[in-house]
């Protein structure tokens, strides 16, 4: 009797012994189960927000370009009404070329590359009012042309846009890296290799969009 006690006992505790290691195993799966959830919850948040900064920066570049398709335009324009100096435009011409050469790879919006696409821009924009107040002061009849005032109306509703898409675009920045950097959310970003994002900054004397006056 006393042994059949013994081995019924041996028998109850090595059940309870099972049964903690199961539990403890259901509860430790259980807690990876969550942490997965979270995990891939974390990654689709920061997925959406890295698409709506590069729709945002897709933005950007479709009024760049609106802006560099106006170019042309422009200088067949001037040189539909003038008989001007082909030295005249060459500062413009060459500039467009220049912007047209620089690009910027979507997923790959860091600081240096947006500098360098914002360079290349702002000296479009500059050689744009500078060569066009060149022309004009020489060729004053050009103001009264209707194609280049239409041209007129055209250059300054984009220079406005591109103001308006760069600020669209610098807030999706800031949502996208600041969830980026929070914690723990900077934990699944470092492992799934989500990078920071660079913002549009402008210098000093290109802070407010350029002016292209006609009126002399």
């Amino acid at each position: 009797m006393l042994q059949y006690v013994k081995k019924s006992y041996l028998c109850n505790s090595k059940i309870r012994i099972k049964m903690k290691k199961s539990s403890i195993i259901i509860v430790v799966l259980a807690a990876l189960a969550v942490i997965l959830l979270w995990g891939v919850s974390v990654n689709n948040r920061l997925v959406t927000e890295e698409e709506n900064v590069q729709k945002a920066w897709s933005q950007v570049e479709n009024v760049y370009r609106r802006r560099m398709d106006l170019i042309p335009q422009l200088v067949n324009t001037v040189k539909g009404a003038a008989d001007f100096e082909r030295k005249t435009l060459t500062e413009v011409v060459n500039a467009r070329a220049n912007a047209d050469k620089v690009t910027v790879d979507p997923s790959n919006l860091n600081e240096e590359n947006i500098a360098a696409f914002q360079k290349a821009q702002d000296q479009l924009s500059k050689a744009v009012a500078n060569t066009i107040k060149v022309t004009v002061e020489r060729y004053p009849e050009l103001t009264a042309t209707q194609g280049f005032r239409d041209l007129q109306t055209q250059l300054e509703g984009t220079e406005n846009r591109i103001a308006v898409e760069r600020g669209k675009f610098n807030e999706a920045v800031q949502t996208y890296n600041t969830k980026l950097r929070r914690f723990p959310n900077n934990i699944i970003a470092g492992i799934c290799g989500f990078d920071k994002k660079g913002y549009f900054t402008a210098p000093a004397e290109a802070a407010e969009p350029v002016q292209v006056e006609f009126d002399f």
